[in-house]
């Protein structure tokens, strides 16, 4: 009888827990009551699965709101944006000066995110200076055994101009320095881990937020790319997780993006692999 009562009382306790937890994030949804405008964003790659498990989640508490997710990168929803063609244009790097004043922007970060260089978990290097991942992309090292892998040409991935991953990889990763037209373009983080993933003699690059068994982190200048590192400063190949308006965010805009930030939004944010903004 004791035991029965004991269990009971544990129960008891998990329900309010749980109960607990649910109107607590019920709350975070509730300024989302009584709306019925649509949300058009579009933009940065890396920003998505942020994007559409907070859409999912706002979407199943009120289905009289529909919102739509697009990608494009960090070039693409600044411009859309600031044309107003969405309401929300996402961005892997703040917004230039020269953006800002032509389209009238407010950026908002919710979140820091790092960019890893990665390579097939099949090949032996997974460990680069700086000096060897510019000299990669540069063109002046062409062959894995240069760098102790195989006998067999290094095939590299990059993104288009217009991707602030590719930008931040370029300032942060390489220097400015150089990269080959030889590089293979690929359109976005969720492309880029599907071609080195299928090639064991890639090199690329992408979010830490995408990173899975799938592909493998180049340790850079002997620092794992990860989230703990990405947080401590550690790893230097670090950026801003950016939604931009044009103007300051009204209405239904407004509650989404103050829901990224809100304890429920940073639970996604963190779930799928970034760090949530201060």
């Amino acid at each position: 009888m004791k035991k029965c009562k004991r269990i009971t009382k544990l129960v008891v306790l998990l329900m309010m827990v749980l109960l607990s937890a649910g109107f607590a994030f019920a709350g975070d949804l509730d300024v989302f009551k009584g709306e019925k405008q649509g949300l058009k964003i579009s933009g940065g790659t890396a920003h998505i699965p942020v994007m559409e498990e907070a859409a999912k989640r706002i979407m199943s508490f009120n289905p009289d709101i529909q919102i739509t997710i697009a990608g494009g990168g960090s070039g693409a929803g600044i411009k859309q944006v600031g044309e107003g063609l969405v309401n929300i244009g996402n961005s892997g790097r703040k917004a230039t000066d020269e953006e800002i004043a032509k389209y009238g922007l407010v950026t908002h970060m919710w979140a820091i995110d790092g960019v890893s260089a990665v390579v097939s978990p099949k090949n032996k290097v997974k460990s680069l200076t700086k000096e060897q991942l510019q000299n990669i992309y540069s063109g002046k090292i062409t062959q894995w055994k240069d760098l102790g892998g195989e006998d067999r040409a290094i095939n590299m991935y990059t993104r288009d101009e217009t991707s602030g991953t590719r930008e931040v990889f370029w300032e942060k990763g390489l220097n400015k320095g150089d990269i080959s037209g030889k590089a293979n373009v690929v359109a976005s983080n969720g492309a880029m881990k599907s071609a080195v993933a299928n090639d064991p003699y890639a090199v690329g690059y992408m979010s830490v937020g995408y990173l899975d068994e799938s592909v493998a982190p180049v340790t850079l200048e002997g620092v794992i790319p990860s989230i703990a590192t990405v947080k401590s400063g550690e790893y230097k190949v670090s950026r801003g997780l950016y939604s931009n308006t044009k103007g300051e965010a009204t209405g239904i805009v407004k509650k989404f993006i103050d829901y990224l930030s809100s304890a429920e939004g940073k639970k996604i944010v963190v779930e799928k692999g970034f760090i949530p903004a201060e």
